[in-house]
């Protein structure tokens, strides 16, 4: 089924132009909250946002369509989508949601919803709202008496703050390490550093003033060349770098060379798999994780899970294989033994701890593996279905052919913005290259003509 609003990431867009915009955002909150409004108790659904301008809009609607379905509504301001998760469960709530855009700029913005177990809503539920959505709520609003209250919960943020702190081994301190983060001007400005700083480290601190539209401007895990230069700068042991939401996280080692989430959940797994942590022998990860991850893995005795892009769909397969360590290369990292969604500051927790057990440079811990050149670029669409065109088609079926058994294609809609991403990786970096370019000329003449 085609859906109307939600993508692979909840509903995006940009703001005040459909579907992000407060009369959607409204509906919404009246549809999720008629959906969940179940039993004869009082019902409350927390809301955190990141530091987006439009997250005062969007926020505020989103309490007026909640507290019409007669939920209590308990806003936490900025905060981590894994503390939102976290909070939803804690505080016994129906329904979470995260007002963010994640790594996108500030000019976009989006909802995203989780269940009263903390996990992402299944498609089938989303698509139940979407049905809601686009009817005539009048008969779901709540009587006078029953409507909804909404307070500020601000303090509800240390609650995260602990929870993360609880995650670092108890026989490891991060005093000694000077650590430099990016929190992208975020959600996680506040919290990431107090964290490690109450875990002993040095912490030096970039993107933590926020202004409503510097969000991942020219920072972050997106951007992580500010977070490179202030690493030299301060010479510092460790840099991350977080997203807007704080839901993904890169590494920066001492000497300015970034480290991917692939390589992040390969130190991770390895650790783990030495202490018997890691359950069901392997890891889950994206089809977009580089072909040097699944090869160091499988040396290990170790499998690779892949899944559709998306850390909802790791989580799926997490949940599924009963694995407790999943990504994707782009820093999402999944550890369900400590939450249910991807957690920058968790999965940062887990490197330092690793860093710190073995005594050695994040330049040498975290380079598991020399990863396959792999080449991605975008083709942007506006318009038509280009992949379904026959000499796209013929592409496709000669570049895989001329891969074979020495690389990987792979081709695919984006699902938050309006893109084709083509994708091959080979042990030939010029070989993968040249498959790239001829496949993104061929999409892009299609596209034109169309």
């Amino acid at each position: 089924m085609k859906r109307k609003y939600f993508g692979t990431d909840g509903i995006r867009g940009q703001s005040n132009i459909f579907p992000m915009t407060a009369d959607l955002a409204m509906r919404v909150g009246v549809a999720v909250g008629t959906i969940f409004r179940n039993g004869a108790h009082r019902h409350r659904v927390v809301i955190g946002k990141d530091t987006r301008l439009s997250g005062y809009m969007l926020e505020n609607a989103m309490v007026a369509g909640f507290t019409a379905a007669g939920l209590d509504v308990f806003l936490l301001g900025p905060i981590p989508t894994p503390g939102v998760a976290m909070l939803t469960r804690s505080l016994r709530a129906d329904i979470g949601v995260m007002i963010s855009a994640s790594h996108n700029p500030f000019r976009d913005n989006g909802i995203k919803l989780f269940g009263p177990d903390g996990y992402k809503l299944s498609d089938d539920i989303e698509e139940k709202i979407e049905e809601l959505i686009d009817q005539d709520m009048s008969g779901q609003l709540a009587k006078p008496e029953d409507i909804g209250r909404a307070k500020r919960v601000d303090g509800d943020i240390y609650r995260y703050i602990e929870q993360a702190k609880r995650t670092l081994p108890r026989d490891v301190t991060l005093k000694g390490l000077r650590i430099a983060i990016d929190c992208a001007n975020g959600a996680a400005y506040k919290v990431a550093p107090s964290a490690l700083w109450e875990l002993g480290a040095e912490v030096v601190t970039i993107g933590t003033e926020p202004n409503g539209v510097n969000i991942n401007l020219e920072c972050g895990s997106t951007h992580p060349e500010a977070l490179q230069k202030k690493v030299h700068e301060v010479r510092a042991d460790i840099g991350i770098a977080l997203d807007g939401d704080a839901d993904r996280v890169l590494i920066v080692d001492e000497k300015g060379t970034v480290i991917d989430g692939d390589q992040l959940m390969a130190v991770i797994a390895d650790s783990w798999a030495a202490d018997g942590m890691l359950k069901g022998g392997g890891v889950a990860a994206t089809v977009m994780s580089n072909l040097g991850l699944e090869r160091y893995l499988q040396a290990r005795r170790l499998k690779l899970h892949r899944t559709k892009v998306g850390d909802r769909y790791v989580v799926e397969q997490m949940r599924q294989d009963g694995l407790n360590v999943g990504g994707e290369q782009s820093g999402h990292i999944v550890l369900s033994d400590f939450g249910t969604t991807g957690d920058g500051l968790v999965a940062a927790l887990q490197i330092l701890a690793v860093v710190k057990r073995q005594g050695k440079a994040v330049s040498e811990v975290c380079r598991c593996f020399d990863p396959v050149p792999q080449v991605l670029k975008n083709v942007r669409v506006s318009a038509g279905k280009p992949l379904e065109h026959e000499a796209v088609r013929q592409a496709i079926a000669d570049a895989e052919a001329e891969l074979a058994k020495s690389g990987r294609l792979l081709i695919r809609p984006s699902g938050t913005e309006p893109l084709i991403r083509v994708m091959a990786e080979g042990d030939d970096r010029s070989k993968v290259e040249r498959i790239v370019d001829e496949l993104v000329n061929v999409i892009g003449s299609v596209r034109n003509a169309a």
